[in-house]
């Protein structure tokens, strides 16, 4: 009995902890950006590019690898994907020019599709709803030290170190994380002997989409998580190339938006106790929305506007930080299909959704500064808006059909 309780705490922890490094590797390597554009001599444009190319890399095989993991099972799946990541950030000490370095960045990026098709699939599948809501909020509030001290911290560590030194530290964490999850992470799936063929996949992405339902939930995740990416992706242009502000200027200025983040995600923890995902959902979209529109109107507060923008969008993070988890809840488990492929299908248009902001809030801050960056932040959350609207009126429609079928 205690051995199978420490299985079920020591699990989560070492999911965390790759899902930790993965982000983290990104975190710190966004400040870090402007010394590796030194390194290579190229422009301040390639900036967001690396996560861009880490986005694209978490793209590009959700799609193959949550069928193979329905089919083999989620442990081997995982083991592959953590070895892989490891790989990646010794191989990209090795490069010698931009291009070589965004390539690896999107092989880096991969292990993005092992974290929520494979592991956070197996958390869904293993605990029941409530506890399973409560455990994940609890992981992204320790999987939110990377993008909140992940400035500072590769701030304060690039003026140290060359930055190739970081991605072999990265390295060594992940190898701990692989024998954790090597001890104990679970294999809730019985594997499959049907193989896997193209024309299976397709046939079985073809009724995922199908699902209405599913892409509205689906097309909301993305949405909601924009503002946010994209703050990520260009900020360090934004506050210190644009602002003249200093590095640990900008890594200070990161907080007010992921405190905001884990008030939302320990926020969650309590609320999810007396309130279902609907209600959670419905409460999570005012403070999402409103600090949106807030970003807007803190551009024309003449002192410490960059402080303003923010405070602003640490309060849509706080929404956020209660949404994401019941988004992705409800999204799951809205179609019937393997938990598998489902899960690769949203993440698959999740990240096609921020690669595509982020190229689009590239051009559009660039073109008009950042009043056009804060519009089009506001925009993506009306449009997240409308989603999970017509999300929950499917919702209604097929209970209706059901009660009329009884």
């Amino acid at each position: 009995m205690i051995l199978k309780k420490i299985n079920r705490i020591m699990f989560p922890v070492s999911l965390v902890l790759f899902e930790l490094i993965v982000y983290v590797t990104n975190d710190m390597m966004q400040p870090a950006m402007l010394e590796v554009v030194k390194y290579f001599h190229v422009s301040t444009e390639w900036i967001p590019t690396s996560l861009t190319a880490y986005l694209s890399g978490g793209m590009c095989l959700q799609w193959f690898f949550g069928p193979l993991s329905d089919k083999y099972g989620r442990r081997p799946i995982m083991f592959f994907g953590v070895c892989f990541f490891i790989f990646s950030c010794l191989l990209i000490t090795l490069t010698i020019n931009i291009k070589q370095f965004m390539f690896v960045r999107f092989l880096q990026g991969m292990g993005l599709c092992f974290i929520g098709t494979v592991g956070y699939t197996t958390i869904q599948e293993t605990y029941e709803e409530k506890r399973c809501i409560k455990l994940i909020a609890l992981m992204a509030n320790i999987a939110l030290a990377a993008p909140l001290l992940g400035p500072l911290g590769g701030t304060i560590i690039i003026k140290k170190f060359p930055w190739q030194k970081m991605f072999v530290g990265f390295s060594l964490v992940a190898c701990i994380s692989l024998l954790g999850l090597y001890c104990f992470m679970p294999e809730p799936t019985k594997k499959k002997e049907k193989n896997i063929s193209f024309i299976n996949l397709f046939k079985n992405y073809k009724f995922i989409l199908q699902d209405f339902k599913f892409l509205c939930g689906a097309f909301s995740i993305g949405f909601a998580n924009v503002p946010l990416i994209s703050w990520i992706a260009l900020s360090p242009i934004i506050l210190v190339s644009k602002c003249k502000l200093t590095m640990i200027a900008y890594a200070i200025l990161q907080m007010p938006v992921f405190i905001g983040l884990i008030l939302g995600n320990v926020s969650l923890g309590f609320l999810s106790k007396k309130n279902d995902l609907q209600n959670l959902i419905t409460f999570a979209g005012k403070p999402l929305v409103v600090g949106l529109i807030l970003t807007v109107f803190s551009i024309f507060i003449k002192f410490y506007s960059s402080l303003w923008i923010t405070v602003s969008l640490g309060i849509y993070a706080f929404g956020l930080g209660i949404a994401n988890p019941c988004l992705t809840r409800v999204t799951l488990f809205s179609s019937k299909f393997r938990k598998g492929s489902v899960s690769a299908v949203m993440g698959m248009i999740t990240i096609m959704i921020l690669i595509t902001n982020i190229q689009l809030a590239k051009t559009v801050f660039l073109w008009k500064n950042v009043i056009a960056f804060n519009i089009l932040n506001m925009f993506n959350g009306f449009i997240w808006l409308f989603f999970i609207v017509s999300f929950f009126i499917q919702d209604k429609k097929e209970i209706k059909l059901l009660k009329n079928k009884i």
